[in-house]
């Protein structure tokens, strides 16, 4: 069985060799069910990736991250209630859990790759080029840096 990120302590380290062998689990937070389900897909195409659970707005994002505990959300912009970079400010601050967080839209790159360091994604995939070699990626740079 392989194990989740989720499972580790704040400040404990991992190696890379480690982390190929765990199960990433993810939560995808988008308003839009035809992206979820195009997300879903991604994500159970790509190997050592699971979906553990789906939200529609900003505040039930939270409560999920809360309660599931996922290794990674897939975090969409804009959302109804409050927006995605809020979301995540509010589901990093005070978790003891690692949660890496993946935004995503359809806007530009580089408008929203700044603003998704600032609340403290890991990075921006603009919703055009997310597939399962763009999630690994992401998955490994944000586990490479932590």
């Amino acid at each position: 069985m392989l194990a989740s990120l989720s499972t580790l302590r704040t400040g404990e380290t991992v190696r890379v060799e480690d982390v190929a062998r765990m199960t990433v689990r993810v939560l995808i937070v988008d308003d839009q069910e035809p992206f979820r389900l195009a997300a879903r897909m991604v994500v159970e195409t790509t190997e050592g990736f699971e979906v553990v659970g789906e939200s529609e707005t900003g505040e039930d994002s939270i409560e999920k991250a809360r309660s599931l505990e996922p290794d990674l959300v897939l975090m969409d912009v804009n959302l109804p209630g409050i927006n995605g970079l809020d979301a995540t400010r509010k589901i990093l601050e005070g978790s003891s859990v690692r949660t890496v967080i993946l935004l995503l839209s359809t806007y530009e790159e580089d408008e929203y790759a700044p603003r998704a360091a600032e609340c403290g994604a890991a990075a921006y995939i603009p919703k055009s080029a997310f597939g399962p070699d763009r999630l690994e990626s992401a998955w490994a740079s944000a586990v490479d840096t932590s």
